[in-house]
């Protein structure tokens, strides 16, 4: 990939584009914790983003996206915001890095990927995040990674139109190999986990479905925390997010809410429990209590958070009959993929007997994807 894309620079630009690339990223527990402000668990993974960059001398920009084969050219002023979809990034990162007073002049940037599109891996932060690292590397602007992340996802805000967290440009600009990343979503504060399964290999296997329910739904369960978290507040005033709340606070407080509020306001506070749980569980190599807290995420995101749908209860569900180790619905739900954690042994009898099975009862064949955790952003 990395070859192609500066095979494709070079036939447009000439010569002399410098390569980066930025990973996609999984997450192996905690899902709905982050606008709690509680803690997520993700990792880089071995699938990229590259852009080969190069200084073009103006004050425009050239941009060109390999898998779309779209070409994009615009400036930097505000009211140069392009139309093409993959141009909205580039243009936003550079954009925030002028409003935070570094200079970035005209440039000429390549981009490619093997990112799966749609499959809950983050392609846009890693896009993000590969042309961030390129822009404050060729240009020597100083930000921080941790500030690159930021960039990236103030340009979803701004430039893009999506509320998005910082799950998955943290991951993307700051993963190290063999480790995932601890994040407190509330404060930013980070520490690396072991990630070593000697014995055992990560599986996502997607529905390849999504159903239009995700984005309403999404804001219906926020909504819920928030109400939730009014009403502890009135007896406990320091609770300003459910990260802050704990179990017997919210059973006090359980005929003042809907069944529906206290159900979504429960699933989150034992996720959060049960990521830190899973991070002592890691510390130790304990991959088995990992897998069971997989699975215990997977049936509160279908039972109590309700953001599961019957493909992915399938997939679960045949990753539980084949002996798999831990198996969950990746992501904010409706759709995507699962996140398997299976032993070596056996990784090919599940996938092959999952895969016949889903495409027996769905009529679509899932698709398949080993990952491994990798280093953030870096110059090639």
């Amino acid at each position: 990939m990395k070859e192609k894309t500066q095979q494709v620079f070079k036939e447009k630009f000439g010569d002399g584009g410098v390569a980066y690339a930025s990973p996609g990223r999984i997450n192996l527990i905690g899902e709905h914790t982050d606008y709690n402000g509680g803690f997520v668990l993700p990792g880089a993974i071995d699938k990229a983003i590259y852009a080969v960059v190069k200084p073009n001398g103006t004050n425009k920009v050239r941009a060109f996206a390999v898998d779309l084969n779209e070409a994009s050219e615009f400036g930097l002023e505000e009211k140069d915001k392009p139309k093409e979809g993959f141009a909205k990034y580039i243009f936003g990162v550079a954009r925030e890095m002028l409003k935070r007073g570094k200079t970035v002049p005209g440039f000429d940037v390549v981009i490619a990927g093997d990112v799966p599109l749609g499959a809950g891996m983050s392609s846009s932060a890693a896009l993000e995040s590969a042309v961030g690292f390129a822009l404050n590397d060729q240009y020597q602007l100083g930000f921080t990674r941790q500030e690159l992340a930021t960039i990236g996802q103030a340009t979803e805000h701004n430039y893009v139109g999506v509320k998005c967290g910082i799950m998955d440009q943290f991951a993307s600009c700051m993963g190290k190999e063999g480790s995932l990343i601890r994040l407190d979503c509330r404060s930013l504060e980070h520490q690396y986990v072991p990630f070593d399964p000697k014995g055992y290999q990560l599986v996502l296997l997607n529905t390849c479905v999504t159903h239009e329910l995700a984005s309403s739904a999404y804001n219906k369960r926020r909504e819920s925390c928030e109400r939730v978290v009014e009403v502890i507040a009135k007896k406990h005033p320091e609770v300003k997010l459910l990260r802050d709340a704990n179990l017997d606070w919210l059973k006090e407080v359980k005929t003042q809410v809907s069944a529906e509020d206290y159900m979504r306001a429960e699933f989150v506070i034992e996720e959060i429990q049960r990521l830190l749980d899973t991070c002592e569980a890691l510390k130790k190599g304990d991959y088995e209590t990992v897998g069971k807290k997989m699975y215990e995420t997977h049936a509160g995101l279908s039972k109590k958070y309700e953001v599961s749908c019957p493909e992915l209860d399938f997939l679960n569900d045949q990753a539980k009959a084949a002996g798999v180790t831990g198996s969950r619905v990746m992501g904010g739900g409706f759709g995507g993929c699962t996140i398997n954690l299976v032993k070596d042994g056996k990784v090919a009898d599940f996938v092959k007997t999952a895969s016949t099975a889903y495409e027996k009862k769905f009529g679509i064949k899932p698709k398949v994807y080993d990952v491994v955790i990798k280093d953030g952003a870096h110059k090639l």
